[in-house]
């Protein structure tokens, strides 16, 4: 939460000794504050969905930890593996990428792994860029929070990494209820209809969520090569086959803009 926008209005309405000047530097602050923190929040989605600056340390990193904080409990759930496997994809990795992915979950499931030696070189590397912190930390949580509620040794090793990483509680607390939130407007009416439209952006284009990005790129380039208008009507179709082309590229431009941008593909 930010505060300095209405201190600053606040002050410089007492500054001219009118309280209702005062109030007004209270809302036109708050305004701002509140413009900032989206603008702040924005930066940070954006952060979070550009994957081509992630090394393969930090991915190495993410994933191990990713294990060991699933295995916190004693037992890694469905719900815990299949949240990874979705983010595997939406971070655009292709079979050999998951599967490198997977084997390094494995490893953080091991009594054996390095947690803070791990979290130390995490740190170090990301000295020049501490938002990719937030980042690990908010991928972290988005598997973790995929089943009902975390066992308290969860919450412990949580804080130990948020520790390492010099994440405060404040912060943790923000990236959790955001997650929370998110996962609330998935599940309520609104969430289920826009689940639907990305379920139907899937059917349209003939991917399903396992499918990679170069798959749905391949699939959607496919399709409109196969359903341009321009074509068909070369090829001798009348004005009612031309028609319902245009209409159908439509339908698998939309398609595509939807998933390109839930999963940004590139």
């Amino acid at each position: 939460m930010l505060y300095w926008g209405k201190i600053a209005g606040i002050v410089a309405g007492f500054s001219s000794g009118k309280l209702w000047l005062a109030l007004v530097g209270l809302v036109l602050g708050h305004q701002f504050d509140r413009g900032f923190e989206k603008a702040s929040s924005q930066k940070r989605a954006e952060t979070i969905d550009r994957t081509e600056h992630l090394t393969a340390d930090f991915m190495r990193s993410l994933f191990r930890t990713m294990g060991f904080l699933a295995k916190a409990d004693g037992r890694v759930s469905e719900d815990e593996i299949r949240a990874a496997r979705v983010l595997m994809h939406r971070l655009g990795l292709g079979p050999s990428g998951i599967a490198e992915s997977i084997d390094w979950f494995e490893e953080g499931k091991q009594p054996t792994f390095p947690l803070h030696d791990t979290l130390r070189r995490l740190r170090r590397d990301t000295a020049r860029n501490t938002e990719l912190r937030t980042v690990f930390v908010r991928l972290l949580l988005e598997v973790a929070l995929s089943k009902k509620r975390l066992h308290q040794r969860e919450r412990a090793a949580i804080w130990t990494i948020c520790s390492e990483l010099d994440i405060g509680r404040v912060e943790l607390a923000q990236l959790e209820a955001m997650l929370r939130a998110q996962k609330g407007f998935r599940g309520s009416a609104a969430g289920n209809a826009d689940a639907d439209r990305v379920k139907s952006a899937y059917s349209v284009l003939g991917v399903d969520r396992s499918s990679t990005n170069d798959e749905i790129k391949r699939a959607y380039r496919r399709l409109m090569n196969k359903n341009h208008p321009d074509k068909l009507t070369g090829a001798g179709g009348d004005a009612e086959m031309a028609t319902e082309a245009a209409k159908r590229t439509r339908e698998i431009r939309g398609a595509y803009e939807m998933l390109k941008a839930r999963r940004s593909i590139r």
